[in-house]
């Protein structure tokens, strides 16, 4: 049996996939694991990556690599994104990650990185059209699904975390820096020429913060298994009274909320703002979950011999 590692680095979280590669060619996801560093932090209009979270990163990087060294027949994939992609400091991070835990990061294209959450949509989710949605901690990525296959793709360099710093909305919601933050994306949203071939599309969501959505629906309505969102469905109009709900708190009192992880309490308007905005701009009538992504997308194509 052979073991194939998958370590994401994101924007706001790292994240491991250790799976089992059985002789036909099929996996199965044998150990998950995620950490919160926040790489994107403080990283500002100069894009840097600052010192603490490297720091945390190159922590936890450290942890995951007890956890998968002595497997036998190992295959690791270490593959990040937005932050790494963006960063003015990239070359030096990455060297001292490879010094440092071992690991040779493939820094991800935004077009790679959406291509990749459609792959991974695709495999376990069955749909025809749909605007598929992945909203990470530093950039947004779009497909455009058409009978059932990729027509058009986007990555936008803006998310839950710096969105959230740009425009303020950690805590109590000023109304002027909300306006802001609405104002500009729209601006940016309705540029994108593509975006009205996806009207009226029930939207699949991916990412942190609309994991984050998902749970907090479930525990209200009180259902068991509250991780398990994979297929999960939500109208719009319950999309948009989970967000009205998060405008009407601070941050400690988001902190609270049954479902949404602490740590995430900061960035969780800026994480969801898009995707209200797109479903109003779409007149979507229901969005629906997957937890299948850029990963899952990964282990296919590798499997396929599409990535090396």
């Amino acid at each position: 049996m052979d073991n194939l590692v998958i370590v994401d680095l994101g924007s706001n979280s790292v994240r491991m996939a250790i799976n089992e590669i059985r002789p036909d060619k099929t996996f199965r996801e044998v150990g998950r694991y995620k950490e919160d560093t926040r790489l994107s932090e403080g990283m500002g209009p100069e894009k840097k990556l600052q010192d603490a979270a490297i720091k945390r990163t190159l922590a936890a990087l450290k942890h995951f690599r007890i956890l998968y060294q002595d497997l036998p027949n190992l295959t690791v994939k270490a593959i990040t994104t937005a932050a790494v992609r963006q960063a003015s400091n990239q070359a030096d991070f990455l060297e001292r990650v490879q010094r440092e835990v071992g690991l040779t990061f493939d820094v991800l294209s935004g077009d790679d990185e959406a291509y990749y959450d459609y792959l991974g949509v695709m495999n376990r989710l069955r749909v025809e059209d749909a605007l598929m949605l992945d909203i990470g901690g530093a950039s947004l990525e779009m497909v455009n699904i058409r009978s059932g296959k990729e027509s058009n793709l986007i990555s936008i360099p803006f998310g839950a975390v710096n969105l959230s710093e740009q425009f303020h909305l950690d805590d109590q919601i000023n109304p002027a820096d909300f306006f802001d933050a609405t104002v500009f994306l729209r601006q940016r949203l309705q540029d994108i020429w593509w975006l009205g071939e996806a009207k009226t599309k029930p939207f699949i969501l991916l990412g942190g913060a609309n994991r984050s959505l998902a749970r907090m629906s479930r525990r209200q309505q009180q259902v068991l298994h509250v991780e398990q969102i994979h297929g999960y469905q939500l109208t719009t109009h319950e999309v948009f009274r989970l967000f009205s709900g998060l405008l009407r708190k601070n941050h400690e009192q988001r902190k609270q909320i049954s479902g949404l992880e602490p740590d995430r309490a900061d960035i969780i308007v800026g994480g969801i703002l898009p995707l209200v905005l797109l479903l109003q701009m779409l007149d979507s009538d229901r969005v629906i979950f997957s937890e299948s992504g850029v990963r899952e997308g990964i282990i296919n194509a590798y499997l396929n011999q599409d990535y090396n």
